[in-house]
């Protein structure tokens, strides 16, 4: 919809939702927002019924299954709707809507609103604390300090330290850490520690936190790098490992990088995908674990190396096995069933989630979004992938509370059942990776 001003100057039309205007009187003017502020009434009554014509029609359209997985679904519009025209809450809408799809017995489709963009203001140390010697106490005694976090980079505090005061003022079982450091994020922070709780020795160290994300990658990159070093330990320096976090391109980027440092010089590398909740990029990653490699190259006074990683082309060209559990999910899963299909390597682990079908979104008159589940996922003999877990060659259950021992059962039985398909060391050739 188009729109001159009244003295034909300025021409205004609708981007997107935004109103947006364009000088016509000169040359080359530069299009920009125009801002307003109005009010609008909504009848919620008229709209939660359109919401929920809305959800009823685009399942009826686009859902994968048009037998809609057995369900009479002109049957549930009737149901519902007399429970929608009593809802008086946009609460209580959605979580009706959401009843009505979850007739449908399958994954991934809601409602839900957009997500809100929450500022967080709690800066994070990247510590973690002795619970026991909390709840016994009240004090903070650090018992794991995060590498790469604004503690670690100061290397003036270590474990064991009791972290006594922020920014001069005392902790104690009454006082609240993340209320000392909300709104310290990224600014200059002392932080008071000492070896012991009496404060004797005490000292100052000058930090900058971080955001709770930055936080949780440091994290979780901790944890990858704990899970190589504990595969390099079990088994003698023989394998690799790498990690896929989800199937998003920033996880095959990151892949990319950690196949092409370390692992490339080992004899098999464990690929774990526990915990990952999809994406779409598995037909890449299978892709690079099924490249075969068919010549070498050797520069002048360096060692042989495969061609391919030479040319700088995506392979892996060593033994690898899997590793899944129950909360692999969608494309992880699509992962799953490629590797164990086209013969790659044994899967270790769990039975995946058996959440394996492709989604899309649509709007809905109210703001929110409902997710369609609109394209089937089936294996090479026809059997639909939603619902049915893809299977693993050695089970392996990993008891709760493990971790705190020190112990991956999964990790270890992977471990073994790859260094069982491995030749000896000293029987292959010398493959490692040439500099270029």
């Amino acid at each position: 919809m188009l729109q001159f001003s009244p003295d034909g100057t300025q021409l205004y039309f609708l981007e997107r939702g935004t109103i947006k205007v364009v000088p016509l009187a000169e040359r080359g003017g530069d299009l920009r927002p125009f801002q307003v502020t109005a009010e609008m009434e909504v009848d919620f009554d008229r709209e939660k019924l359109e919401a929920f014509d809305q959800v009823w029609r685009y399942l009826d359209d686009l859902f994968a299954d048009p037998g809609m997985h057995g369900i009479d679904w002109h049957a549930q519009r009737a149901r519902y709707q007399p429970y929608v025209a009593a809802v008086r809450t946009r609460d209580e809408l959605h979580q009706l809507l959401n009843l009505m799809i979850g007739e449908l017995s399958t994954s991934h489709a809601m409602v839900r609103m957009p997500p809100v963009d929450t500022k967080r203001t709690t800066g994070r140390l990247g510590l973690r604390f002795d619970a026991g010697e909390h709840e016994a106490s009240g004090r903070l005694k650090i018992r794991e300090i995060v590498p790469l976090g604004p503690v670690a980079v100061t290397r003036d505090v270590r474990v064991g330290d009791y972290l006594l005061a922020v920014d001069g003022r005392p902790l104690d079982g009454r006082i609240n850490l993340d209320a000392l450091l909300d709104g310290k994020i990224g600014r200059q922070t002392r932080l008071t520690v000492a070896a012991s709780p009496d404060g004797k020795g005490a000292r100052e160290v000058a930090v900058r936190p971080v955001d709770l994300t930055v936080e949780k990658r440091l994290v979780y990159r901790a944890w990858v790098d704990a899970s190589r070093a504990y595969v390099e330990r079990t088994s003698g320096g023989r394998l690799g490992y790498v990690h896929l976090y989800d199937m998003s391109q920033p996880a095959l980027d990151q892949l990319l990088l950690d196949l092409d440092t370390d692992n490339h010089a080992r004899e098999g590398v464990v690929v774990d995908i526990r915990n990952n909740n999809g994406g779409f990029i598995n037909a890449y990653v299978i892709d690079i674990l099924e490249r075969q490699g068919y010549m070498s190259m050797t520069y002048r006074g360096f060692p042989t190396a495969p061609a391919r990683s030479v040319l700088g082309q995506r392979a892996l060209e060593r033994p690898t096995v899997l590793i899944t559990n129950r909360s692999t999910l969608s494309d992880g899963e699509n992962l799953a069933e490629g590797y164990r299909t086209l013969g790659l390597g044994k899967v270790v682990g769990e039975p995946t989630a058996g959440w394996l079908i492709y989604t899309d979104n649509a709007s809905l008159v109210d703001g929110s979004q409902v997710r369609i589940p609109f394209i089937r996922i089936t294996d090479s003999r026809g059997q639909d992938l939603e619902g049915n877990p893809r299977p693993v060659d050695l089970p392996v259950e990993k008891p709760l509370g493990e971790g705190l021992q020190g112990k991956d059962s999964q990790l270890d039985a992977a471990v073994r059942e790859l260094l069982d398909e491995l030749t000896p060391q000293s029987a292959r050739p010398d493959t490692q990776r040439t500099p270029r």
